[in-house]
């Protein structure tokens, strides 16, 4: 529509006109929230005939709900990515949202909430600050600043209004990046009950008949694309302030309680939404495999010179690296079904490759060593004890992370990024100029690793041979070379 006037859009415009009932309140409605949990559900309502509609609360009062008020709650999600190989480029407006409310100025408004009849669920994404308690708050009259004192309330009020009918408590899903978010907010709700002097039935009520859903979730949102709004705009015939860009990869995982599949039908859904007794599994996926991946690849990847995630799985001989280190040597550790480890790696690899992120490597070498203790090493000790010999891949990968922190590789210095102590160790190590020594030293230090990683039968050997090879060949080479040595 060059050279005209594009419409603002609403629903008037769009003719997206269908009201629905008030399933859901949600706290908090920033870029992640619209482009995750809103997303899911939206595609709920047109895909499987959920119905639910849902109120966007601002969540502090510097917030501002007016742009989306402005266009009714329509805003315009871009999904960008790769998936099973393939490029996806998609655009969507999402319409679930029924109206925004700003409880700091309009506090009877968010009360009333409490008293719809249909309401069933609270969504939440208030940061991992978000679920803290705050003492100061110690009067039941609002608006409060505190999230979990808000649902406090509303859980109150609802109590109040329903004379506790067991079949009005409601199902908590907060997508806060803690662990044990749901029960974590619950306890503080708990706190408050007690800090107000609350009546013991609503704590019993509380307990008895609302569910609380820990969760895992996982998505790349970068929101409003104000680097590049241009080239946005340019792909839609109206106005929209409150566009959002997620990547195409989705996960949430959600801890059952009372059979939640039969309240919401996320299994109706083509997406990884998974709802289990134990998200325990799930949390050691993502930290293995997606977090892990990166960790295990960094330092083969800089020094074959690459600077991009993308570049570096990309490249044959790292891309293959990654590939046979995860597949063969962490998945088998994780206890987890096979096929669903290997779609899940899959996505990861399709997430590695996404053309719309730009991730530097070297982002990813901050606190290095902790995050290799944390994401690398149990798989490598997991699978020593299973098999009875050394993963050869997570083996050169930790050989080229005490590589990395010689500091420089060849007239390149490298992106050392660490705490003062691990960086002044890693030189004291490497004025040795024997790798048994070396390899010795770095491993027995158990301020890197928490244990005594010299002890492994046969694993200082290896690391003193991979450090040989990787400072007298191409990165490759050496690998090639230290692969057939241990073979």
């Amino acid at each position: 529509m060059e050279n005209q006037t594009k419409q603002q859009l609403n629903r008037q415009n769009s003719g997206i006109d269908t009201k629905l009932p008030i399933k859901i309140v949600q706290f908090g409605g920033g870029n992640f929230m619209r482009g995750f949990t809103d997303y899911v559900i939206d595609k709920m309502n047109k895909e499987a005939g959920f119905n639910a509609g849902i109120v966007n609360l601002q969540a502090t009062p510097n917030g501002s709900i007016q742009k989306m008020e402005d266009q009714d709650n329509l805003y315009t999600l871009f999904n960008r990515g790769i998936k099973k190989g393939e490029i996806i480029d998609q655009q969507q407006i999402i319409s679930a949202i029924q109206k925004s409310v700003n409880p700091y100025a309009n506090y009877d408004e968010f009360l009333a909430l409490a008293k719809e009849e249909e309401l069933e669920f609270i969504f939440s994404n208030t940061t991992e600050t978000g679920i803290a308690y705050d003492e100061t708050e110690t009067s039941y009259e609002g608006p409060h600043k505190n999230f979990p004192a808000k649902v406090a309330v509303l859980l109150h009020e609802r109590y109040k209004h329903f004379n506790g009918a067991t079949d009005k408590g409601l199902r908590i899903i907060p997508c806060e990046l803690i662990e044990d978010n749901a029960f974590a907010l619950r306890n503080i709700i708990l706190k408050y009950a007690q800090l107000w002097n609350l009546e013991e039935g609503f704590v019993q009520w509380i307990n008895q008949s609302n569910y609380f859903h820990n969760t895992l979730v996982d998505r790349i949102v970068p929101g409003y694309p104000k680097d590049d709004v241009g080239s946005y705009e340019e792909q839609l015939d109206y106005e929209d302030q409150n566009m959002v860009v997620s990547e195409t990869f989705l996960l949430f995982v959600i801890q059952d309680a009372g059979n939640l599949n039969e309240r919401i039908p996320f299994h109706k859904i083509n997406e990884q939404i998974l709802v289990v007794d134990d998200i325990q599994p799930y949390r050691l996926r993502k930290v293995r495999i997606l977090n892990g991946g990166h960790t295990l690849m960094l330092a083969p990847a800089i020094l074959s010179g690459k600077e991009l995630v993308k570049e570096a799985i990309d490249d044959q001989f790292i891309g293959k690296f990654l590939s046979d280190a995860i597949f063969n040597e962490v998945n088998p550790t994780l206890g987890l079904d096979e096929a669903e480890l290997k779609d899940f790696a899959e996505e990861v690899f399709d997430r590695f490759r996404n053309p719309f992120i730009k991730h530097h490597l070297a982002s990813i070498a901050l606190y290095f060593v902790s995050k290799f203790k944390v994401r690398v090493i149990p798989s490598l000790l997991t699978y020593v004890e299973t098999n009875g010999k050394l993963p050869l891949n997570l083996t050169f990968s930790l050989a080229s992370l005490i590589r990395f922190y010689q500091g420089s590789f060849g007239e390149k210095a490298l992106p050392l990024n660490d705490e003062e102590g691990i960086i002044a160790k890693f030189k004291e190590i490497w004025a040795n100029e024997d790798y048994e020594k070396v390899a010795e030293l770095a491993l027995s230090e158990t301020s890197f690793w928490d244990t005594d990683l010299a002890k492994v039968e046969g694993l200082k050997t290896a690391i003193a041979k991979a450090l040989y090879e990787i400072d007298h060949n191409d990165t490759e080479i050496a690998y090639n070379n230290f692969v057939q040595f241990n073979s």
